[in-house]
């Protein structure tokens, strides 16, 4: 065959094209623009967040996108603008918000739903966008700035990482169309990993962040930018256009901070106390050091980890031990045990933690675990030091297994990423009454390693308590560390100052603080999201009667948490149908990231569109196309009707099983096996029957298709049992629900009567997981 040369100035490569560039003449993929502006008074930011969406398909379109924001911010406001119109959204218990967005999108109208899935990640999900309109959505925030050595911290988070998800995949429904299926122990996987764009994609989303600052009062001495380049016009810093969605936007304000009490007339308040002029006290330490060697923190962190564990090292004196583990998918030690912190033992440690490099999988919990049980030991203080990126997923597996033994130890952790896992490294932190200190680049690493160094050892003030008339519901109070004010959210009812009590070297440290009123509207806001998150990490930790008390919080005070979500309707039809085509939008590898071999099959399909559902179906696509190849008895009972076909695993608990393939994917043979003796109900059937209730309970609309669908499996499900005769009479009372003059009301209670008698016990399931509900 000949090959043929071609013109050169016919293949002219794209402008900042690379490995994975795409480019269409529809265009390139829905999210078109970030448009984030803060204005920070003081110590708090108040922050809109627009994200900008464009159809550029010839059909409808629903498009999702996962993002970060600020682990502390208090999410207050949601709004939709499209075709001139304007549609405020509406906070509501999620299950609900969720059913209400469906059933719009079902109905041809735009709809818009934002949840939390993450203390900073979340989810937007626009519906019906038609072919080439632009949608914008806009999220109101308000977060506290984190202050310490007479600097505060603004750090907006831009793209959400790569997250190591253990455990084994679960079948059935999967909770979101992200890159890895959910498994056992971070069951809402799918919600949280969406898929990485590869290197050189050559349009990426416009990407415009300024933050004005006005110090309220305060002499502010500096502004400085560390991940971005920056433009500045007076007290205005604004990002540099062009830059991309790939690592933290952080701006640090230089101010010397007071200790104050503000209290809106609500009775809300904000306490800052800065650290008293007291010794340091050193009593006999038992230190646990686990350091992330996982493949994630190959690179600048890995060199820049090494160094800060060897610096907590010498931070150690001889009246301490210690012991130092380093971990990825396993775990290796120093040395056994813990030893005494002499001079050689540091020696040994800092020569070992010299040759760690990276490698493998992020699993946190067995280090952890490890390190919980070297601490046993009464009468020393109990210290563990993380030194990592925190890219993980299980974080609520990981705190229902060991966070209850982790509050009563002091737990610090070191947070080294452009893009860190902030929330999750704060939770851990938090529990532990510890400090968590992140560490964005190499440039800032000495400075970092100076504050670690000051506050690895014991805090200025311990036990703190807060006395005040009228005090309810304070948010958590830690410890005082040198140089770092203690900040607190709270409510009161009395007009008297408020009293922080302590111990301070042993002996007892108060300080009384009069309030200011000021008509901050963010003030009950951000004590909300204080509390909820409180609230969230003992429902994490198996507290799981609190979810009605968490939900009427985040309600009352109009603040979004996991267990609700904003959801924004138009009352027009645009699309009848519903949207025809869904896309999930990839994101940025963050930046000083390597692409890891395991992503490339995830990040490969980002730049692919999804595929276009070929019908509206109600019956949850559930079972693989592997699956749909095996016979009936195989799906339904395990795989154990037929020898040599795959086994296929229990159903996991609150996970629905999956239905029966349709008759066209029954499999040869189907006819005969229908004539053998019936077999006995069993477990998998009444499981089945089970998950077909939890279904058909939650549909609020389009009752008649979806009962005549669930007919089809009904019958094939007698089927499988050799004939029974009242799946048989339900299913062919159901054929008739889409037909005129059905009665679908009372079809679908009979159905619900007859699912419910026959599934027996698991007719009753528990609730589902709050990120399936809707």
């Amino acid at each position: 065959m000949k090959i043929t040369s071609l013109d050169p100035t016919l293949c002219l490569p794209l402008e900042d094209s690379g490995f994975g560039a795409l480019r269409t003449e529809q265009g390139n993929l829905p999210l078109e623009s970030l448009d984030v502006k803060a204005s920070i008074t003081g110590l708090i930011a108040g922050v809109e967040v627009a994200q900008g969406f464009r159809n550029p398909f010839d059909v409808s379109l629903e498009a999702t996108y996962v993002f970060p924001l600020p682990d502390r911010a208090a999410v207050t406001g949601f709004r939709m603008e499209a075709d001139d119109r304007v549609i405020e959204g509406v906070l509501k218990e999620r299950g609900q918000a969720r059913a209400d967005y469906a059933q719009a999108v079902r109905e041809g109208r735009r709809a818009a739903l934002a949840e939390e899935d993450r203390p900073d990640v979340f989810t937007i999900t626009v519906g019906n966008i038609v072919p080439g309109e632009r949608v914008t959505v806009r999220l109101t925030l308000s977060q506290p700035l984190p202050y310490e050595d007479g600097a505060a911290t603004f750090r907006f988070p831009l793209v959400v990482a790569p997250r190591y998800i253990p455990g084994a995949p679960l079948d059935g429904e999967q909770a979101g169309s992200g890159a890895y299926p959910d498994t056992d122990q971070v069951p809402d996987a799918s919600r949280i990993t969406p898929p990485v764009l590869l290197p050189g994609f050559p349009h990426p989303v416009r990407l415009s962040l300024s933050a004005t600052v006005d110090a309220a009062g305060l002499e502010l001495t500096e502004l400085a930018s560390s991940l971005h380049v920056v433009e500045q016009e007076g007290t205005t810093v604004s990002v540099r256009p062009g830059e991309r969605l790939d690592r933290d936007f952080i701006l640090r304000l230089g101010f010397a901070a007071s200790t104050s009490l503000q209290v809106d007339e609500g009775g809300a308040f904000s306490l800052t106390v800065v650290p008293p002029a007291v010794p340091e006290g050193r009593v006999p330490r038992d230190v646990v050091l686990l350091l992330d060697r996982s493949g994630s923190m190959g690179g600048w962190k890995m060199v820049a980890a090494r160094r800060a564990a060897a610096r907590i090292v010498d931070t150690l004196t001889a009246a301490d031990r210690f012991a130092v583990l380093a971990f990825d998918s396993v775990v290796e030690s120093a040395f056994d045990g813990l030893r005494e912190a002499s001079d050689r033992n540091r020696f040994r440690a800092v020569e070992h933690l010299s040759r760690v490099d990276a490698r493998g999988g992020t699993e946190l919990l067995d280090p952890l675990r490890q390190a919980v049980s070297l601490l046993g030991e009464p009468g020393r203080e109990r210290v563990v030091v993380l030194v990592t990126d925190g890219q993980v997923g299980n974080e609520d597996h990981i705190l229902e297994q060991v966070g209850g033994a982790l509050s009563a130890m002091r737990v610090h952790v070191v947070g080294i990423d452009r893009a860190v896992n902030a929330g999750f490294l704060g939770r851990l932190a938090g529990l532990g009454a510890g400090r968590c200190e992140l560490v964005e680049s190499e440039d800032r690493l000495d400075a970092a390693m100076e504050q670690i160094h000051r506050r690895i050892g014991a805090p200025l003030v311990t036990d703190l308590s807060l006395k005040g008339q009228g005090l309810e519901e304070v948010t958590h109070l830690g410890s005082i560390f040198p140089g770092v004010p203690l900040q607190v959210f709270g409510r009161c009812s009395g007009e008297g100052p408020l009293t922080v009590h302590g111990l301070a070297a042993g002996s007892p440290w108060e300080q009384s603080v009069a309030p200011v009123t000021v008509a901050n509207p963010a003030l009950p806001a951000l004590w909300a999201r204080a509390r909820l998150r409180e609230l969230e990490d003992r429902y994490a930790m198996g507290e799981h009667a609190l979810e009605p008390r968490i939900v009427r919080l985040s309600l009352d005070h109009g603040v979004l948490c996991r267990f609700t979500a904003y959801v924004a309707i138009d009352n027009r039809v645009v699309a009848e149908g519903g949207p025809q085509h869904r896309v999930i939008q990839p994101v940025e590898l963050p930046s000083g990231w390597e692409m890891p071999v395991a992503a490339a099959a995830p990040m490969m399909a980002a730049a692919m569109p999804m595929p276009k559902p070929a019908s509206r179906s109600f019956a949850p696509a559930a079972y693989s196309a592997q699956e749909a190849e095996l016979d009936l008895p195989d799906f339904l009972a395990g795989g154990a009707a037929q020898a040599g076909a795959p086994a296929r695993g229990p159903v996991a608990p609150g996970a629905p099983a999956g239905p029966p393939p349709p008759p066209a994917a029954r499999g040869r043979g189907f006819a005969k096996r229908a004539m053998r003796p019936a077999p006995a109900p069993t477990d998998h059937v009444q499981a089945q029957l089970a998950a077909e209730l939890v279904r058909l309970r939650e549909v609020t609309a389009d009752r008649e298709l979806y009962l005549a669908d669930l007919a089809s499996r009904l019958s094939a499900l007698a089927a499988f049992l050799g004939g029974h005769a009242e799946l048989e009479a339900l299913a062919r009372e159901l054929e008739r629900a889409d037909r005129p003059g059905a009665d679908v009301g009372a079809l679908w209670q009979r159905a619900i009567d007859v699912l419910a008698r026959l599934a027996g016990p698991e007719g009753t399931p528990e609730r589902r997981p709050f990120w399936k509900r809707g």
